[in-house]
Order: structure tokens, then sequence, then C-alpha cells
């Protein structure tokens, strides 16, 4: 069966399901879809028009989340969700968590305002990225630390798809020249460094920050 995935790679969801194709080994199209400006063609297999989008022969779906379990239950190996309902409960939890509410601040708010507006003539609004920085932000990563419980993942040793989430937020960040304080949180400091090692990970990073650099003016 042929499969596409549709996005741009600096998005944390498209991000996610790289991670996780990559992770299973699973054979795949990717094709550059921005999140705006969408063609018309594109509604068609993501009705609201976001990225990511999949296409599997004549099936189609959207939303990073549906995706990913999609990707699970059809080709995956080892379980990205853990072995039990609650561990698999847990996990859905700190992916959503990761994606609607971390996601709010670190790449809505923090990222979108220092890399993209500028690309597209658009004004940083630096005071909406220091209220995130200093007050958004803190009590969300107080949060994760605690459910790290000094793990090396949310589920102890097990690596997850709430470890992807988390991660991908948090390499927007940087990308956005912002990094979480390791004495302050430790744990997840620790967690991005682990997880940024994993091959499936580095390896989509050289061209993610050739595209940054690029988009940012950096040298």
């Amino acid at each position: 069966m042929s499969l596409t995935l549709y996005g741009a790679i600096l998005s944390p969801f498209v991000r996610k399901i790289r991670i996780q194709l990559a992770e299973q080994n699973i054979a795949h199209e990717l094709v550059t879809q921005p999140p705006f400006k969408q063609p018309d063609w594109y509604y068609e297999i993501s009705p609201l028009g976001r990225i990511p989008a999949l296409k599997d022969d004549d099936f189609s779906l959207a939303d990073s989340s549906v995706i990913a379990q999609y990707l699970q239950d059809t080709r995956g190996g080892a379980s990205l969700y853990g072995s039990t309902p609650q561990e698999a409960a847990r996990v859905r939890w700190l992916e959503k968590y990761a994606d609607y509410e971390l996601g709010a601040l670190a790449t809505l708010t923090v990222f979108r305002n220092r890399v993209v507006k500028p690309v597209m003539g658009e004004a940083c609004d630096e005071a909406a990225i220091q209220r995130a920085l200093e007050t958004g932000l803190p009590p969300l990563l107080d949060y994760l630390e605690t459910q790290l419980d000094n793990g090396r993942y949310f589920l102890g040793e097990q690596f997850s798809m709430a470890d992807i989430a988390v991660c991908c937020q948090l390499i927007n960040l940087a990308h956005a020249s912002e990094l979480i304080d390791e004495e302050t949180w430790p744990g997840l400091s620790s967690l991005l460094s682990r997880v940024t090692a994993r091959s499936s990970v580095s390896t989509l990073l050289p061209a993610e920050h050739q595209l940054v650099a690029k988009m940012t003016g950096r040298v």
C-alpha cells in the first residue's frame, strides 16, 4: 500500500508523525504542504486544511493524534502507547496536553512570533513571547516534570508517543532560541537530550536547523 504524509517539516505535529514513522520503520513518502493557503484539493484529505494529513491509497485522514493511532493500529510494531489500557490512556493524555496546552505557547506563540511571522512580513509580538515564557509555560513544564517522576521516559523505561509529543514542542522552543532551564526542569531537559539523540529524531533535525537558519537569517 502507498502511504503519503503531507506537511511542513517545522510543524511539531508533522514532526511527531515523522518520528513515529522512523521509529516503526514504516515506508512512506513525504509531500511538503504548508500550514496555510492550501489548494482546493487538499481539503479533500484534510477538511480543516491543517497539517499533517495522511493518504493511504484511497483512504485519507487528518489530525496528528488520529494519524498516529491509525499507523500504530495498521502498521506499528512495538507499541508507542504502552502495554496496558492504563498506560495507553496516560500516553494519550500527555500527548493531548503537549499538543493543545504546551503547543499553544511553545509553537503558536513563541515559535510563530520568532520564526514564522517575520518571514510573512508580520511583526513579532515580543510581549506575548515574554508572557508565555514567564507565566504561561512554567506551570505546564512543572506538571510535566512531575509526570516524569525521575524516569527516563514518561512510562519509565519505555519510550512512547508522550515523549515524542512533548519533545516536538520543546524542539520548536529551541528553534525559537529558547531552551528550558535544566536546573528548574532537569527531567525534561534530560528527556529532550535523550529523545533528540535517537536516530529517528537526529536524522530529521539538520534539515530543520538549516530551514530555521534560512528563515531567520542566522549564521
